[in-house]
């Protein structure tokens, strides 16, 4: 994208003047800022005075179409409002952050007019015609805040595993807009269901550069075809080790698996409806992670209020809510007999949450945390005592309280995880009844 190409067009228009209106002077703007930013010798005043005058008019937009879309009881009106609230409270502060930090450097320049740019087209060629019912939201299907706010923290906590990286999240609805050059790929996974999820990711090439290049050794700043190779297999550990973190009681292995041009990239992510899609600045360049799993929502979205409904569904949603002041027990055994009679004993005080292996307990809290963890000892594969080890050595879980679930009393099994400081021991041969009493004990405490 560049200025010449940034020039309104008829195809932008909603038909609501007071929108079209603030659209019309925001190009304006835009395309005045890339022909700045072109000349070194004027592009740190001018950029800074024009930046200021671009997040003026931004402001004064959002606010105007916010309340017009109010005014007409606009259906998509909170989801709309979170994605100005991201770009106005997070992607801008960011990005002009970036430019202040570095001097107003050819990068950030780049960085600033790419995202702003990409971001009032998108926006305007969809959220905005969404509005008079000329297309339909592109991010309908995003994840919920609070999901959305802990697989960035994977990702962010991940960047640091891989490379010492201090990620800071500048969009949580990215939207395939440019930010320089970069290299852009794509995993398709598939399940024997025939259900589909793919990741796309795009790294800033001097950010392989800087990572990747120097942990290698290749000497080079320029990208390569080791470096890319390399890339990809960076990607897929990130991916895998992402998927942790993902409920699916499906297995998914890898169908394919793209190299992409931007132009390739825009074309296949146009026609996608992400659930996660985020821009993160990790200080050596821009990297982005987009997912879409629609079964991620299938047991988080809610059904449709209509005129026809809403009463009903409002009971209905305040009878459910009040299993939210009810404790919160995870359930793990691998024996799916145990983990419901489990539910059957304590479901009727407590919330329960199955889970039927130690993987599937660590995604499960870090999606929701538990008040108390019943762990099945005995498990194989990955035994109680090492599931346990795996919640203590993650800091946000590893204060939760743990009582082992065990068929048999072994003093020498009890003597290697006493330092992990597990709450207590249940024997599964317990009178059903006692084992409710010892978990209401806990409770009281």
């Amino acid at each position: 994208m560049n200025g010449s190409q940034f020039v309104w067009q008829d195809r932008f228009n909603t038909g609501v003047d007071i929108i079209d209106r603030e659209h019309k002077k925001l190009f304006s703007i835009l395309k005045r800022l890339f022909t700045y930013g072109q000349n070194e010798a004027k592009s740190q005043w001018v950029c800074q005075e024009g930046i200021k005058y671009f997040k003026e008019h931004a402001m004064k937009h959002f606010a105007e179409e916010e309340v017009y879309m109010a005014s007409i009881n606009y259906s998509g009106f909170d989801m709309h409002r979170r994605l100005h609230d991201t770009f106005r409270k997070k992607t801008l502060p960011e990005i002009e952050k970036e430019l202040y930090q570095t001097r107003f450097s050819a990068d950030a320049i780049e960085h600033f007019l790419g995202v702003c740019a990409g971001w009032l087209i998108g926006h305007t060629l969809t959220e905005d015609q969404a509005i008079t019912g000329k297309t339909v939201s592109k991010w309908v299907g995003l994840l919920p805040e609070e999901e959305q706010d802990a697989m960035g923290k994977v990702v962010i906590q991940l960047l640091y595993d891989l490379f010492r990286l201090n990620a800071r999240i500048i969009s949580e609805s990215y939207g395939g807009e440019k930010f320089g050059n970069g290299i852009y790929y794509r995993l398709v996974y598939g399940s024997p269901k025939g259900d589909r999820w793919e990741v796309f990711m795009v790294f800033e090439e001097r950010l392989l550069v800087n990572t990747i290049g120097d942990i290698m050794g290749f000497g080079t700043d320029k990208v390569d075809v080791m470096m890319v190779n390399a890339t990809r297999y960076v990607a897929k550990q990130l991916v895998e080790r992402i998927r942790v973190y993902i409920p699916s009681d499906e297995p998914y292995e890898v169908k394919e698996e793209n190299l992409l041009t931007y132009d390739q990239f825009e074309r296949a992510f146009a026609g996608e409806k992400p659930q996660c899609s985020l821009l993160l600045d990790t200080g050596e360049g821009y990297f982005a992670f987009c997912v879409m799993a629609p079964h991620l929502l299938q047991e988080t979205v809610g059904s449709s209020i209509k005129p026809e409904n809403a009463m009903k569904e409002i009971k209905k949603y305040l009878d459910e809510n009040k299993a939210q002041d009810k404790k919160k027990i995870l359930v793990v055994d691998d024996s799916g007999i145990v983990r419901e009679a489990m539910k059957g004993l304590l479901g009727k005080d407590y919330e329960v949450v199955l889970a039927s292996s130690g993987v599937s307990a660590i995604r499960c809290m870090f999606v929701d945390r538990p008040d108390l963890v019943l762990l099945d000892y005995e498990m194989p594969v990955c035994n109680g005592r090492q599931v346990l080890e795996m919640i203590r050595a993650e800091e946000e879980l590893a204060d939760t309280p743990v009582i082992f679930l065990t068929g048999t009393y072994d003093e020498e099994s009890v003597r290697k995880v006493i330092a992990l400081r597990p709450a207590g021991y249940l024997l599964k041969t317990l009178n059903p009844q006692e084992i409710r009493k010892n978990v209401d004990a806990f409770f009281r405490k």
